[in-house]
């Protein structure tokens, strides 16, 4: 069915006219003829393919193989027929291997077998037998051949048997490889002979083997489906050939799985249609926005050119011209002295008006003249004994270094507009200040800065100042650090560079909630309680990992005689006794066990001085309490509370107190419930003014756990370890000290 004028199509097929532009070979750019299949399931035409080898050894074919190739630049006879053609394919060894032109019997040139796919730009070696290992892609050119057709559509194929005058074919023999008309046909495939039994088409010069045989073993057929190199082989090639390890299955699997996907496919894009158009509508729009900003920015560059060019044309025309004045001024100078010289000469000027005088004899006369003309004859004897020149030739005060000037012209960017930067979440970090960092492409040209923007997220309780965006002083390097937020809120950032007074597109939005508190500043302790040999701590003290070494194999050891392993505890430095405070810190996926939280400076001086031992069944500090009936007293404020993390979960106590109470009657009737996948950072905010203690995913800042906690001293923020674990604290809080 042909198509509605729009270059669509009806009834889901697609007119043979109209897809021309899958049947051109990527390189001579011509429809494709005898095309190969190469390893990347790219085709390619066989005369394409050999001229791709020809090309670094061009001087070295063997001239047999040159001549028995189809399409051949040097070959001396006519081109093959296609059975004839198939079977050069195939052979591959026979006169001069045509498997690998460039390469001569004898030679010392290496063999060329290794070609760039013009598809897909990568290298393709084609082993040892090169061509020969390739398949002819019978499909694309039967459907070349019906594109010829459709396109020549008068043009008839005549009749290979007739004599002349021939007639028109009315079918060809797939067997015989030849096309006749109806009266040679039947004269050449008469009834109860084989020939009857021979398969016949329509018309056509595309001659193809009945059965598609393994190009590396020459007799068998290709029977399977290599889904690792994603090509048909024989079970030659399965039971101990270059496919003998890898997975295959059978022909008619592989047909009925690749037919239904392409089939699947194509009827996906049909029932898009009018998405691809309205898509299409778009890329015209954009290809008109594109062409008339393209015409802006050239005319806007010229403009540019054009001030910088009269800039340029005033400051030498200025420069031109006080050149010329100071040159006319020295040479007026340094002739008036040239006259001035020569008048001192016998026979002119001065000398010979002196002369003249001296020949006066009137004494008054004399004198009268004489005293003036001494005067002018002192001055050019004086001029004679320090002679220097009126004016300077040097015109060194003119002379300009422009070499800046050339370099900042040769380093004028053209890059246009910059490429948005895109915000880095992995290292970005928000509390009550903002550290946000970006990063730009990897084949980003040089910016001059960066703005960094934000608001808050507005609500209805908000100001009017809220969801306006604010906008940071320009930033050079790819971070920057934004103050005084506000606690609990959600806040917006985006980024964008500048280059050459021209702004990029901002980046994407990104969203993050602050804590409900100030940041609480603090390292791990060294001093109270810290066990040297389970517990290491880094340098900076913002690190604690427990390693499960040789101490605590031997206290493992002990658990036959009843004795049970306890938890080594390490808390802050810093204590809390007033306010709302907040800090965060990554606990590793591969520790074993974690206990977090806060604890009072009394509960501490307990469990250093009297460790209990935590695997004690009447000893639990998810529960709040010492007592083994725990469920009776679970409300009971403790000074101290403690979740568990290990092995990538998050554990709540199993007597919570949560903020919802349907939740809490979940998690008793539902132990499964109280098991969470460890968040990669997990915060904990002390309400020590109302007694609370909240536990918080730090990411999302979705509140995981509360509970009520007797805050009557001191608080610490308590960290417990047992076998292998790290606590790693921000480098925000690290880095940040406050004083209560």
């Amino acid at each position: 069915k042909e198509g509605d004028g729009t270059g669509g199509y009806k009834g889901g097929r697609v007119p043979i006219k109209n897809i021309e532009r899958e049947l051109i070979c990527p390189i001579c750019k011509e429809l494709f003829t005898h095309p190969l299949i190469l390893p990347c399931q790219h085709s390619v035409c066989h005369k394409c393919v050999k001229e791709l080898l020809m090309l670094n050894h061009e001087d070295s074919f063997d001239a047999g193989s040159e001549c028995s190739l189809p399409g051949s630049p040097r070959s001396r006879v006519p081109s093959p027929s296609m059975e004839r053609l198939d079977r050069l394919v195939r052979s591959g060894g026979s006169q001069g291997s045509i498997s690998s032109p460039g390469w001569r019997r004898g030679s010392v040139t290496p063999r060329v077998t290794a070609i760039p796919c013009p598809g897909c730009q990568h290298d393709i070696d084609l082993g040892e037998r090169g061509i020969s290992m390739l398949f002819r892609n019978f499909t694309l050119e039967s459907i070349v051949e019906r594109y010829r057709q459709a396109a020549r559509a008068a043009v008839a194929i005549m009749c290979n048997i007739c004599k002349p005058p021939q007639q028109e074919a009315t079918k060809s023999c797939m067997d015989c490889k030849a096309s006749y008309c109806n009266e040679c046909f039947k004269l050449h495939h008469p009834w109860g002979t084989p020939k009857a039994q021979h398969e016949y088409v329509g018309p056509t010069t595309n001659f193809r083997p009945k059965v598609l045989m393994c190009p590396e073993h020459e007799m068998e057929k290709v029977n399977m489906y290599c889904e690792v190199c994603r090509r048909p082989v024989c079970h030659l090639c399965k039971l101990g050939g270059s496919h003998a390890n890898h997975k295959v299955t059978s022909m008619g699997s592989a047909y009925k799985i690749l037919k239904e996907k392409l089939a699947k496919s194509i009827h996906y894009l049909i029932s898009k249609e009018d998405q691809v158009r309205t898509q299409i509508t778009e890329l015209e729009v954009l290809i008109n926005k594109t062409e008339e900003n393209g015409q802006l920015a050239e005319r806007q560059a010229n403009e540019h050119f054009e001030r910088l060019f009269e800039t340029l044309q005033e400051r030498k025309s200025e420069m031109l011209r006080s050149i010329e004045q100071s040159r006319n001024r020295r040479m007026e100078q340094l002739r008036g002295q040239v006259e001035e010289y020569q008048g001192m000469l016998e026979n002119s000027g001065l000398v010979g008006y002196a002369q003249e005088v001296l020949k006066e004899t009137d004494q008054s006369c004399f004198v009268q003249t004489a005293k003036q003309l001494h005067v002018r004859i002192q001055k050019a004897t004086e001029s004679l004994r320090t002679f220097h020149p009126a004016a300077d030739p040097c015109f060194d005060e003119f002379v300009l270094d422009t070499s800046r000037e050339e370099m900042l012209l040769k380093e004028m960017c053209f890059g246009g507009v910059p490429d948005p930067p895109l915000i880095d979440l992995s290292n970005s970090r928000v509390y009550n200040e903002a550290s946000i960092c970006w990063r730009l492409s990897d084949d980003h040209l040089p910016t001059d800065h960066h703005m960094l923007e934000y608001r808050q997220s507005p609500s209805q309780e908000d100001g009017e100042d809220n969801g306006v965006w604010r906008a940071t002083d320009r930033v050079y390097g790819p971070s920057t650090v934004v103050c005084d937020l506000e606690p609990d809120s959600l806040y917006s950032f985006r980024v964008r560079s500048c280059r050459n007074s021209m702004f990029s597109p901002y980046s994407p939005e990104v969203t993050f909630h602050t804590p409900p508190a100030p940041v609480f500043g603090f390292l791990f302790s060294d001093k109270c309680g810290f066990s040297t040999e389970r517990l290491i701590l880094n340098k900076r003290r913002d690190t604690v990992e427990s390693v499960a070494g040789m101490a605590f194999l031997l206290a493992a050891e002990r658990v036959q005689t009843g004795s049970y392993i306890g938890l080594d505890y390490i808390i802050g430095d810093t204590g809390i006794s007033q306010g709302r405070h907040y800090w965060a810190f990554k606990v590793e996926p591969y520790s074993y066990m974690v206990k977090v939280g806060v604890a009072s400076d009394t509960k501490l001086i307990e469990w250093f001085h009297n460790p209990r031992d935590t695997s004690s069944p009447r000893y639990d500090h998810d529960s709040g309490h010492d007592s083994g009936s725990e469920d009776a007293c679970y409300e009971l404020s403790q000074p101290f509370t403690l979740v568990t993390l290990g092995m990538g979960k998050l554990i709540i106590p199993k007597s919570s107190s949560t903020s919802s109470s349907s939740t809490a009657n979940a998690q008793s009737a539902d132990p499964g419930s109280r098991i969470l996948p460890m968040p990669q950072r997990l915060g904990i905010c002390l309400d020590y003014d109302a007694c609370r203690v909240y536990f918080y995913d730090a990411d999302t800042m979705r509140c995981l756990y509360e509970r009520q906690v007797d805050c009557s001293g001191t608080m610490y923020p308590a960290f417990g370890l047992m076998g292998s674990g790290k606590v790693q604290l921000e480098e925000f809080l690290a880095s940040k000290r406050l004083a209560f």
